[in-house]
């Protein structure tokens, strides 16, 4: 695979993409992964080639869906099971060298066929097998990945996540993260945190392993779910990154809550910083942030950057609501913004609009400064026109275009400098968007 092209034209794609993906409601608020009623799944551990913002295209090696029937990717795809279910991973080596899989968190693993390994029974080379099986036991976030030569072989690739859901959990009714009322969400996110040392992947492309060098380890590359930005933004599945599936582009109404399932899946700690408002940190590693059994997550802790170590997991709850910015998020008629009532009052005391989900204290207060004219501004891409969540203005021809609701964009990234970069180029690495959109606006 060759990878042809150049970070403008990258970021003209993704201009298009945003446009199609909001358009269309193609970023769906339910995780991507693959499921089963008999929680079977069949992997295949193979080569192929990811590419990246930049123009790059680095060998890696990945999992695929068999029984999907599509191409290997990175990550992993993601397994989504049932509380209690008895899972299987049937796994079919077609690399040149031995593959396992362990997966941290679950217990009493039960691997069959294949041959002896370190840590678990490995697939042999060109085509053999193995069989995983074990019990999900506890709901939670969690990650699989080799275990076999994992300093060679999490770096190219065999990683992915693992999401059990709690008994009781319903899609259309009862969203849960832990069976417990209080770990209730509106919609939910992956944001699978990597880094890459493209020099060891070169060496193993060009038949040199013994040139990889694990003690001088380098990453240029950072990654959410795969991606590099501006592709985190870009929706799922599209033709152009067919070994990165995964989109990262988190969209919310005001009010709702937002469930991250975030996973450090690399060497190195990510600090993942959320603008916007502070996270409710409700669970660690598959365990709630509880004081005793049934207490729910009571001991859950808010930030705004989560310091997202290797090999671990984290669940966190996200909320908007604009609560006491002192101005109306929705504008004023004579700002330009959208008219409306707050509860049918003029300006309740207390409370948020059930609709809108307002700050009520708030409603009706004008923005208070005096916005600049139009010749005097710079206009980013993600620019409505107005200040105002639903409200969209007038723009200079050429620029924004890529808000198309009036939503109000936050940056996500990691919160270390040199991890928003692809090889040296900025913007790009561990960089994606959450969007608050006004109500009425369908997020799947």
């Amino acid at each position: 695979m060759n990878v042809k092209s150049t970070y403008p034209a990258r970021v003209l794609a993704l201009v298009t993409m945003l446009m199609s993906l909001v358009m269309a409601n193609q970023v769906h608020a339910e995780i991507d992964g693959i499921s089963d009623p008999s929680s079977t799944f069949n992997l295949r551990a193979e080569p192929g080639y990811i590419a990246t913002p930049d123009g790059g295209s680095t060998l890696i090696w990945g999992f695929a869906d068999a029984a999907g029937g599509t191409p290997m990717q990175y990550p992993g795809p993601t397994l989504i099971v049932n509380e209690g279910d008895t899972v299987t991973i049937n796994l079919t080596n077609n690399l040149a060298e031995p593959v396992s899989v362990v997966f941290p968190g679950q217990t009493d693993v039960a691997a069959s066929g294949g041959a002896s390994g370190l840590l678990t029974n490995e697939a042999p080379p060109s085509g053999g097998t193995v069989r995983y099986t074990f019990t999900a036991s506890h709901a939670g976030t969690y990650m699989y990945h080799s275990g076999t030569n994992p300093e060679l072989q999490m770096e190219m690739g065999l990683v992915g996540a693992l999401i059990v859901r709690p008994a009781g959990y319903d899609a259309a009714n009862n969203k849960i993260a832990y069976g417990h009322p209080d770990t209730v969400f509106d919609h939910e996110y992956l944001f699978f945190l990597t880094e890459m040392d493209v020099a060891m992947h070169d060496a193993i492309d060009q038949g040199r392993p013994q040139d990889v060098d694990n003690a001088g380890y380098h990453p240029t590359l950072w990654f959410i779910n795969g991606r590099n930005g501006p592709d985190t933004m870009s929706p799922a599945n599209q033709p152009w990154l067919p070994h990165q599936p995964y989109s990262a582009l988190a969209r919310i109404h005001p009010g709702e809550k937002l469930l991250l399932r975030v996973v450090g899946a690399g060497r190195h700690t990510h600090p993942f910083h959320t603008h916007g408002n502070d996270f409710e940190q409700i669970a660690r590693d598959g365990r709630m942030l509880q004081s005793a059994p049934g207490a729910g997550p009571d001991l859950q802790r808010g930030d705004y950057t989560m310091q997202t170590v290797p090999g671990g997991t984290y669940d966190a709850v996200f909320q908007w609501t604009g609560r006491e910015l002192g101005w109306d998020i929705y504008g004023t008629p004579a700002q330009g913004g959208i008219a409306h009532m707050c509860n049918g009052l003029d300006r309740p005391s207390a409370g948020f609009d059930p609709v809108t989900h307002e700050y009520c204290p708030d409603h009706g207060k004008p923005l208070p400064v005096v916005l600049p004219e139009t010749q005097d501004l710079t206009f980013g891409g993600f620019y409505s026109g107005s200040p105002f969540i639903g409200a969209l203005a007038d723009l200079p021809p050429g620029e924004g275009g890529l808000n198309l609701y009036g939503g109000m964009f936050f940056m996500w990234h990691s919160h270390n400098a040199v991890e928003q970069v692809n090889n040296d180029i900025f913007p790009g690495g561990m960089t994606t968007m959450l969007i608050v959109e006004p109500p009425g606006v369908p997020i799947p």
